[in-house]
């Protein structure tokens, strides 16, 4: 094992940089499925004939499929049909599709969890569907939802590393061209790479225990 090696400033820039398109991929895919998840989740707690049921379809497929097919599929399907993007677009299309029909069944739950006897005072009171989902239904859900949420973000973070298999320059990319630079600076830049998880995930833990802890 070479530390001094694995650390040298020119080998330190480059994980951090590949933690920077980690954490990028990351944040678009979170803000993406978190939009996705709710469009997806309201609908289904809407149960529109045909669409819920449609829906409730295309979601178990989601869910059930490995995330790792997914972006195969994006990445090496669609140039075939006249659909091409680039790696980091591919993995963020991936990732938002799997992880926002995993949100949409959160803020399904999590709007079923209210209590129906709230829902009809706001109708009989003269609120019409949209004003009592927006003032009743939707902050009193967002809470019981944050927890399992933040835990969900946490899963996100980590199944960036499947993005090595279209060759994304994220941090496990990174590491494994380090590899092939020098055997001895594998065991040291997975060392660090396990400190940059651990750090971001940790924090994100802390924020899901804390938002439990307010909810009960």
């Amino acid at each position: 094992m070479d530390f001094a090696g694995a650390y040298s400033w020119p080998n330190l820039s480059f994980i951090l940089q590949g933690f920077g398109v980690t954490l990028l991929v990351a944040a678009l895919a979170i803000l993406f499925s978190f939009i996705l998840g709710n469009i997806l989740g309201i609908l289904r707690y809407a149960r529109i004939p045909v669409l819920s049921r449609l829906l409730a379809i295309i979601i178990d497929i989601l869910r059930n499929l490995p995330l790792l097919l997914i972006i195969f599929f994006i990445y090496m399907v669609l140039p075939q049909l006249g659909l091409r993007m680039p790696p980091l677009w591919a993995a963020i299309a991936g990732l938002t599709l799997f992880e926002g029909a995993m949100i949409s069944e959160i803020v399904r739950s999590g709007l079923a969890s209210v209590d129906r006897g709230q829902i009809e005072a706001a109708r009989s009171s003269g609120l019409g569907y949209i004003q009592t989902m927006r003032h009743i239904i939707l902050p009193q859900a967002l809470r019981r939802m944050m927890p399992p949420l933040v835990s969900q973000f946490i899963s996100l973070l980590k199944d960036t590393s499947l993005a090595i298999v279209i060759s994304l320059p994220e941090i496990m990319h990174n590491v494994q061209i380090l590899q092939g630079h020098s055997p001895n600076y594998v065991i040291p830049a997975l060392i660090l790479a396990a400190l940059l998880y651990f750090t971001v995930n940790y924090a994100l833990s802390i924020i899901a225990r804390r938002l439990e802890a307010r909810r009960i």
